[in-house]
């Protein structure tokens, strides 16, 4: 047998312990795994921006969009020099975090012509995570969700293998037995950054709209709702 089954057989019986632990906790307490109500501060602070405004979002198909459920949004908006950065929230539970389908679902998308496709670049970045760039309709935009733990993904491998990486710790199973934390966090902060393309090219707005994205991860990254 090989290390990877070696490691892979122990992490999946303690998951399947754990799965079955919580099922029964909850049958029993019915108040296990219900989340603790949440909203959206109205000022974030985010270095070298002058905050402009900050308004609550109409929450977008709440029974479930993408097979996720949006909970609560809010819109903040920040200015340096002539740049004017818009940054939009969602809180999003029960999810697989899969950010393509949340962005073809954005109201700004979905109202696009259809021949107008979408191509966007996932890049890496030590110390946050992965994030997509796109432009679309004279705007740059970068997108992600912020995890409860580890990195920020965009794709539904990505936010599997984050789950396996820093859910699944033999660290975390005693608050997990005592219904305080879930076991695999379905969870995420939907981050939605733009920038108008009017007075910088793509590649000027992505360096400005990654260096907003570094803050804006850090803040949101220690300050992630409770379960």
């Amino acid at each position: 047998m090989n290390h990877s089954k070696q490691f892979r057989l122990p992490l999946l019986a303690v998951n399947f312990a754990a799965a079955v632990f919580v099922l029964g906790k909850s049958i029993l307490e019915p108040t296990v795994g219900i989340l603790t109500p949440f909203d959206f501060p109205p000022d974030v602070s985010l270095p070298q921006w002058q905050p402009v405004e900050s308004k609550s979002l109409e929450v977008v198909n709440p029974d479930g969009e993408a097979g996720s459920t949006f909970l609560v949004g809010r819109q903040y908006q920040y200015l340096q020099n002539d740049y004017l950065l818009d940054i939009e929230m969602r809180y999003v539970v029960r999810t697989q975090g899969e950010v393509n389908l949340f962005i073809q679902k954005h109201p700004l998308i979905q109202s696009s012509p259809p021949e107008e496709e979408l191509s966007g670049k996932i890049i890496h970045r030590q110390g946050t995570g992965f994030s997509v760039f796109f432009t679309h309709q004279e705007r740059a935009y970068l997108s992600a969700c912020i995890n409860p733990r580890g990195e920020s993904t965009v794709t539904i491998e990505q936010f599997s293998q984050n789950q396996d990486t820093y859910d699944t710790q033999l660290s975390r199973l005693f608050p997990v037995l005592l219904g305080r934390e879930t076991w695999r966090d379905n969870r995420c902060l939907w981050t939605y950054m733009s920038l108008p393309l009017q007075d910088a090219s793509p590649e000027q707005a992505y360096r400005i709209l990654e260096a907003a994205w570094e803050s804006w991860y850090e803040w949101w990254s220690q300050n992630f709702p409770q379960v």
